[in-house]
């Protein structure tokens, strides 16, 4: 059963180590900072949400906790400017298909574990998460460095990421969907 609340998994060890496996993450990723908040700003709140991953019978085999940030709360504007992403195009993605198949060209394909993980955003402040608050600095707040789940600027912070990443390395963006990249390497080519 995927709890709903918090409280309903401090005492379940499963749990907490699913919660402590992503902070883990943060820390890992140097996502945040634990700061006092400076004076005029505004922290958000954030709050776990809790997945079982079932294999194909059914049975839970792992626990998933994720921390969110509150995004609902953010106003355009005040605590973000712009929330658009390049979105592949389907069209695109059949024609890739379509020629993988008829070229036998071999297609990859790989899950970013975090990913928003790895979005640089600026000036973005969170309360402690629930269950895991600092004795010592019970009041301070996070300073974001990296985007989180929930977040209106996630998406886009990772994207740009993503793409300043592959055209640094001589990838060419594409004419037709600006979300796929190539690069050519001696007579072969890599699309991403």
């Amino acid at each position: 059963m995927e709890p709903k609340h918090i409280n309903d998994v401090m005492e379940d060890k499963n749990w907490v180590k699913a919660m402590q496996e992503e902070l883990e993450q943060f820390q890992k990723n140097d996502i945040w900072k634990l700061v006092e908040l400076p004076q005029g700003k505004k922290a958000m709140g954030a709050k776990w949400v809790f997945r079982n991953k079932l294999d194909a019978a059914g049975k839970v085999v792992r626990n998933k906790g994720r921390l969110v940030e509150k995004g609902y709360s953010q106003q355009e504007g005040i605590d973000y400017t712009k929330t658009f992403i390049d979105i592949g195009c389907l069209e695109a993605i059949c024609i890739l298909i379509s020629f993988a198949s008829h070229t036998k060209m071999r297609l990859y394909q790989m899950d970013i574990k975090s990913t928003f993980l790895n979005g640089v955003i600026q000036e973005v402040y969170v309360e402690q998460p629930p269950g895991f608050k600092s004795n010592t600095f019970p009041h301070h707040v996070f300073k974001l460095y990296k985007a989180l789940y929930g977040l209106k600027q996630a998406p886009r912070a990772w994207y740009e990421c993503l793409s300043s990443f592959l055209l640094n390395n001589s990838f060419e963006r594409g004419k037709m969907d600006a979300t796929l990249f190539q690069k050519n390497y001696d007579s072969q080519f890599i699309l991403v």
